[in-house]
Formats: C-alpha cells, sequence, structure tokens
C-alpha cells in the first residue's frame, strides 16, 4: 500500500546545509527547490540576484507549502553573503562544471560540517565573481552528450548525495 505524508517512517532531520541560489530565477525551479531543501533537512535557502515572486502561483504549487517550513532569505550583495558564510565556517562548495572541478562523489562531507553548496541560474550557471569565492566546484558526471541538468535536478542528486546514510 502507498504511504500518505503523514505514515512514512522518515525521521525529521536538519543538516547545517545552505543553498545559495545564484541568479535563479524560474518560479517552478524556485518552488522546487524549496521542496527538495525540506525534503532534505536544509537549514536555509539564500536567494541572490534574482527578483523573486515569493507570491508566484507556479512557485507556491512547485513548492507545496515548503516554502513556509524553509527559512530563506534574499541578498542584495552576493559576494559579501558568500563571505559571511565563509566567515562562519562553512565550507563553500560550487555545484559547477569548470576546468578544475572535481565529481561530486569527491565531496567528503560527514554531516555535521557547516556547508554552503552554491547553486547557478538556469541559463549560465554560477557567476565568475562568486565562482571565485568557493573553496571548491563540484560536478555531477553525466554519461549523455549534455553537460548539465536543470538546477532542481543537481540541488536533488547533490543532496541526496550528501545526506545519504548520515
Amino acid at each position: 500500500m502507498q504511504l500518505t505524508h503523514s505514515s512514512t517512517p522518515f525521521v525529521k532531520r536538519e543538516f547545517p546545509i545552505v543553498l545559495i541560489c545564484d541568479g535563479v530565477k524560474g518560479p517552478a525551479n524556485i518552488g522546487s527547490i524549496f521542496r527538495i531543501a525540506e525534503g532534505f533537512g536544509v537549514r536555509e535557502i539564500v536567494f541572490g540576484k534574482a527578483d523573486i515572486d515569493f507570491d508566484s502561483g507556479r512557485l507556491k504549487k512547485t513548492a507545496r507549502d515548503t516554502h513556509r517550513k524553509v527559512s530563506y532569505t534574499q541578498s542584495d550583495d552576493l559576494r559579501m553573503t558568500v563571505n559571511h558564510f565563509k566567515r562562519e565556517g562553512y565550507f563553500i562548495a560550487a555545484l559547477e562544471i569548470t576546468d578544475n572541478s572535481k565529481p561530486l562523489h569527491d565531496l567528503r562531507w560527514i554531516g555535521t560540517d557547516k556547508l554552503a553548496l552554491i547553486l547557478g541560474n538556469e541559463a549560465h550557471g554560477i557567476s565568475e565573481e562568486i565562482l571565485e569565492l568557493t573553496d571548491k566546484a563540484y560536478h555531477i558526471e553525466l554519461y549523455g552528450d549534455n553537460s548539465s541538468i536543470n538546477v532542481a535536478q543537481a540541488a536533488a542528486v547533490a543532496l541526496y548525495h550528501l545526506t545519504a546514510a548520515k
């Protein structure tokens, strides 16, 4: 028998993970990121370089009320925000394929260290100015001709990798 939300055996957990969204704009992507973040126990989401309509019907429908459950802020200065998390002891990881990025499975995280995972804009990825601030870039290994997947899907893959069996 299929279980309902209230009858699943999952234990609610929160991880010291912050998602930093660099220019993510699509209401469906933002709603999905909220839903994924809530499902994987993300502490906070920071949105920067985007005017977001948090009253968007598309965002709310996709988020399924998780935008009310996950703490989030909007940053007017994403460089300053990333530097703030660095000073707070967060490891700053970019989820982006670059000339020196490592496969995501190389990201060793024990589940208790502070981690800021940066996600990029749907069309252009993470900006160079933000990439320069990261401690390391990681990419999801893909096996087709395409070198990228949707930002919300990438967030789900990364968060599953990070939180599985923690």
